[in-house]
């Protein structure tokens, strides 16, 4: 079966249709981050509550995204933004 795609229509590979590889690579590697920084503790309800304050926003965030752009971009962005705060418009 062939599909027609339009000229203006941008594919992208997305993990479930949902998220984006590399969001999807990144919150793997932070959530293993978190959980790596929580062995040390022994108690199993601390691992769970440090666990899901540190990884819950930031999995919404690339579920949900931002106007429905890559959750590293924004991120990139936003740095970018807070660096540098006096430019405010940038054309070629």
């Amino acid at each position: 079966m062939k599909f027609i795609f339009p000229q203006n229509y941008q594919f992208k590979n997305k993990l479930f249709g949902m998220i984006d590889y590399s969001t999807a690579i990144f919150d793997v590697l932070w959530c293993l981050l978190i959980y790596g920084i929580t062995i040390p503790f022994s108690d199993i309800s601390v691992k769970c509550i440090i666990f899901i304050i540190c990884c819950f926003p930031i999995l919404l965030i690339s579920l949900v995204g931002i106007q429905h752009e890559n959750f590293l971009y924004v991120a990139y962005y936003f740095i970018k933004f807070l660096c540098n705060r006096k430019v405010y418009l940038y054309k070629k």
